[in-house]
C-alpha cells in the first residue's frame, strides 16, 4: 500500500477563497491525501502540492461560471475541479459524471462527507448518458484529454447556447488551435483562452472556453440524443 505524504498547512488564500465552507476544504484536502492516495486516486508526490495546484487551482473556475446554472464535471476523477467548485458555488446544481467504480465510490463518500447537497454523482461514461442525463449549462473538464477529444464527450452533454470550461495548461492555445476544425463541426461558434484566479494562484489557472449554438455537438449527436432520448422514455413505459 502506497503512504501517504504529508499535507501541507492550507495557504491563507484558501481561506479566502473557499470561505465559510474552508473546513469542509481542509476536509476534502484531508481525504485526498489519505483515501485519495490509497485508492490511486492521485499520486503520493501531488500531496504537497494539493492546496495551490489542484483544490485552489479548481476552485478559482468559479470566476467565469454564471450564477445558477447546472454543471457537469466530465471525467471527475478525484473530484477535480467539481468538487472545489461546489464548495465555492453552492447556487450550482453539479453532476460529477465518472466510469470507474472506485473513484465514483470515493466522490459518493466526499459529497456525503462534507453534506454537499447540491452535487449528484453519476457513474458512467459521457457518450453513454446521452440522453439520459438531462443537458447542462457548464460541463467542465481537467486533464481529462486533449481538447479535440474532450469536446466530442462534452459539448453534446450541452444545453442549446451552453459552454465547456476546460482546465488546461501552457498548451492551451496550441491546442485550442489544433481544435478547431472538430470544434466546429461539433457546432462550437466561439472559443476563448482565459486566465482566472489572480491574486489566488501563481500561476494563474488557464482555462479554455468554448460557446455552442443550438445543436451541441453537431447534427449526428443531436440524432443520437433523439434517439437515446426515445429509447429511455421507452424503457420508462414499461
Amino acid at each position: 500500500m502506497t503512504e501517504a505524504a504529508e499535507l501541507p498547512q492550507a495557504p491563507a488564500e484558501a481561506q479566502a477563497v473557499f470561505g465559510e465552507l474552508f473546513p469542509e476544504a481542509v476536509r476534502y484536502a484531508e481525504l485526498l491525501a489519505d483515501a485519495g492516495v490509497k485508492r490511486g486516486l492521485i499520486g503520493p508526490r501531488e500531496v504537497p502540492r494539493l492546496w495551490e495546484r489542484h483544490l485552489l487551482n479548481c476552485a478559482v473556475l468559479s470566476e467565469v461560471v454564471p450564477e445558477g446554472v447546472t454543471v457537469c464535471d466530465v471525467g471527475s476523477g478525484a473530484g477535480l475541479p467539481g468538487i472545489p467548485l461546489a464548495l465555492v458555488r453552492p447556487d450550482l446544481k453539479i453532476t460529477l459524471l465518472e466510469p470507474l467504480l472506485r473513484r465514483t465510490n470515493f466522490l459518493q463518500e466526499v459529497v456525503e462527507l462534507l453534506g454537499l447537497d447540491h452535487v449528484t454523482v453519476v457513474r458512467g461514461r459521457a457518450e453513454e448518458v446521452l440522453g439520459t442525463l438531462q443537458p447542462v449549462h457548464v460541463v467542465t473538464a481537467r486533464a481529462v484529454a486533449p481538447l479535440d477529444r474532450l469536446a466530442g464527450w462534452g459539448v453534446p452533454l450541452l444545453k442549446p447556447y451552453g459552454e465547456m470550461l476546460a482546465l488546461k495548461g501552457d498548451t492551451a492555445e496550441e491546442e485550442l488551435k489544433g481544435a478547431r476544425a472538430a470544434l466546429s463541426k461539433l457546432g462550437v461558434l466561439e472559443t476563448e483562452v482565459l486566465k482566472v484566479g489572480e491574486g489566488l494562484v501563481d500561476p494563474l489557472a488557464t482555462v479554455v472556453r468554448v460557446v455552442v449554438g443550438e445543436s451541441p455537438g453537431g447534427v449526428r449527436f443531436a440524432a443520437k440524443k433523439a434517439k437515446a432520448a426515445r429509447t429511455e422514455r421507452t424503457r420508462r413505459r414499461r
